[in-house]
């Protein structure tokens, strides 16, 4: 009867480690522990300035209900300023506006975009509401204001500091192949970012840089505000 012989390795030092209970506790720890600790320790950028402190406002959306400062109480807001009928530069800004819209999604009701026109007497609740769904507004989330012309250039001009022109310019332009004269309105083609209390927080421009730093400062102003309570 032949005898079977049996051959027993020995198991290295990370084999006798890696089956040690021990072992996976460590490594638990450390795999989430260590992320949270750098999160709770880590440093947030420099505030933002605050310029200016815009004054309480309340206009008309483009439902034709009352909107203004108490329903942006709390949110981090972003404010910009066209009117309909501008052939010249609103356009394009619109469709850097959309794309905020869809890069902010997702962080609920604490953001929203505000547009107010510079041209209200043409720009009424109605007409507002249709360029609104042309753009696919969330409507929980974009509003669209109009008024009384000289309350929207005191908000305008004193509140964001940014001009706003006093009447149409005439301008010579090209539609459908044939040269006519088109009306500009002066407004401006910066985006203004306005935190929880109303403090206009920076400027900015349409072009991708100056929109990646627009979102990037949209998040520290939300996350600061909870850092700090």
């Amino acid at each position: 009867m032949s005898a079977t012989i049996a051959y027993q390795r020995d198991h290295s030092l990370v084999e006798r480690l890696v089956r040690h209970w021990a072992f996976w506790c460590a490594f638990m720890v450390l795999a989430f522990g260590y992320p949270i600790f750098r999160s709770l320790n880590r440093e947030l950028p420099p505030e933002l300035p605050k310029f200016y402190k815009v004054p309480d406002f309340s206009l008309t959306n483009d439902f034709g209900k009352p909107f203004g400062s108490n329903e942006l109480n709390g949110k981090v807001y972003i404010a910009n300023f066209m009117f309909t009928s501008c052939p010249t530069t609103c356009p394009a800004l619109m469709e850097k506006m959309q794309k905020v819209q869809k890069r902010i999604r997702g962080v609920g009701n604490k953001a929203a975009l505000v547009t107010f026109t510079v041209d209200p007497e043409t720009d009424t609740p109605k007409a507002l509401h249709k360029f609104a769904r042309g753009l696919h507004a969330n409507p929980f989330v974009w509003s669209f204001l109009t008024g009384d012309v000289n309350e929207i250039k005191k908000v305008v001009v004193d509140g964001y500091k940014v001009p706003m022109g006093d009447g149409k310019e005439p301008i010579q332009g090209m539609v459908d192949g044939n040269e006519v004269t088109l009306f500009d309105i002066v407004h401006s083609e910066k985006l203004v970012l306005v935190d929880q209390d109303g403090w206009v927080r920076g400027y900015y421009g349409t072009d991708k840089v100056s929109l990646d730093s627009l979102m990037v400062d949209v998040g520290l102003t939300m996350n600061r505000q909870m850092y700090n309570k």
